[in-house]
């Protein structure tokens, strides 16, 4: 019998960082400050409005395109955040979780040979996303240490060839934000460019100092060439129920929805059913997350004072850089490991957000935990 042969088609790709140090943190008994998720649990309340939809028999498949209830609280909350008017009907469509709607998004736009802008340091889906789909990834990194987007380069790049760029504000992993005055300068590059845009906010509802998100559906010519993804796993603390969603207009809607139908076809009923009524009866609970993080970030700041981590300060999403060059010059992911193994805390290094690993010895930490992990985490942390 003739062996098989088998061509990866992603040979670069092993295991994702937020897996290996999550193990780590496991094996060590290590603080996991590492992967995105909150200890702090979900609203009782929202727990008992998805049970009430399960107890009702809301087990069966949800449309393809996302229980209406849900669509049209999507709808309303994203007019009262952004002014903006989307269809619940063609122009939003429920997925699980943000990541699938990553893939249907990139999916259905880029055909063989199209060029996408990433902003890097990236999330590392957006690049085997576009590969699969035979795209070719072009990177732009982020002016270290502001993590500001050089948007002169941005106009160089761009040629016949580019058909889209990928847009995440707030930005994972640095908590940097796009500004109005980026979303307009965008908006002129791209004025006169058959260009889409993907527009990664699933950190939408985190953004401090007093500052507003700049989605790009408060900008009707961005909206208009946009497919804007978001999710519920952050806002909820429920990251493990993957409820995501799109907004695109209709036109961008139809062909995403080719692909949705074909990758989970739809999400889970009664979480859907269940997070409408909470929006509906307590929308407050996620328009009034920044404050509830900004005190997490500020406590853990000031929790790491004195420490020879210097912060590179959060504007967004519930991660804190820390540069720790004046720790050691070790690459930042054998000393992630090392923190891990040896310190019992557990991060994640920036330099794999990078193509080529940029290695600015920075580490990412996740503040969305109760006051006694980050009291204990910033001790160990203090004490190198």
């Amino acid at each position: 019998m003739n062996p098989l042969s088998l061509t990866s088609k992603l040979p670069q790709v092993g295991t994702t960082i937020f897996t290996v140090m999550s193990s780590l943190a496991r094996e060590h008994q290590a603080i996991n400050l590492s992967q995105g998720f909150p200890d702090i649990p979900c609203d009782d309340d929202l727990t008992r409005r998805v049970n009430f939809y399960m107890q009702k028999g809301l087990n069966q498949y949800a449309p393809m395109q996302g229980a209406m209830p849900l669509r049209e609280q999507i709808s309303s909350l994203v007019n009262e955040l952004y002014g903006a008017n989307y269809d619940p009907t063609d122009e939003i469509t429920v997925t699980s979780g943000a990541t699938e709607a990553l893939f249907c998004a990139i999916t259905a736009l880029i055909h063989e040979g199209d060029e996408v802008l990433i902003i890097e340091p990236a999330y590392d889906a957006y690049i085997p996303i576009i590969e699969l789909s035979g795209g070719v990834p072009v990177s732009i990194s982020l002016d270290f240490p502001d993590y500001k987007i050089d948007w002169e380069h941005v106009k160089k790049l761009i040629n016949g060839r580019t058909r889209a760029i990928m847009l995440n504000s707030p930005h994972n992993p640095t908590g940097s934000v796009l500004s109005a005055d980026d979303l307009q300068q965008l908006q002129k590059i791209i004025h006169s460019n058959n260009i889409f845009i993907i527009s990664d906010e699933v950190w939408e509802h985190t953004v401090y100092d007093g500052e507003l998100h700049q989605s790009v559906a408060r900008y009707p010519e961005l909206a208009s060439r946009s497919l804007v993804i978001s999710s519920f796993g952050k806002a909820l603390n429920a990251t493990g129920w993957k409820v995501g969603y799109c907004l695109a207009p209709a036109a961008l809607t139809k062909e995403f929805r080719k692909v949705h139908q074909f990758v989970t076809f739809s999400t889970a009923t009664p979480l859907q059913h269940g997070i409408a009524d909470y929006l509906q009866y307590h929308r407050e609970r996620v328009t009034g997350l920044p404050a509830f993080y900004q005190q997490k970030r500020d406590r853990f700041l000031e929790l790491m004072q004195g420490s020879r981590f210097q912060p590179i300060k959060s504007h967004g999403t519930y991660f804190q850089l820390m540069d720790y060059s004046a720790i050691s010059d070790e690459g930042d992911v054998e000393f992630a490991k090392r923190l891990t193994r040896d310190h019992g805390v557990a991060s994640i290094p920036v330099s794999v957000f990078y193509r080529f690993n940029t290695d600015n010895k920075v580490l990412r930490f996740c503040f969305a935990k109760e006051e006694e992990t980050l009291a204990k985490a910033a001790e160990i942390l203090k004490g190198i």
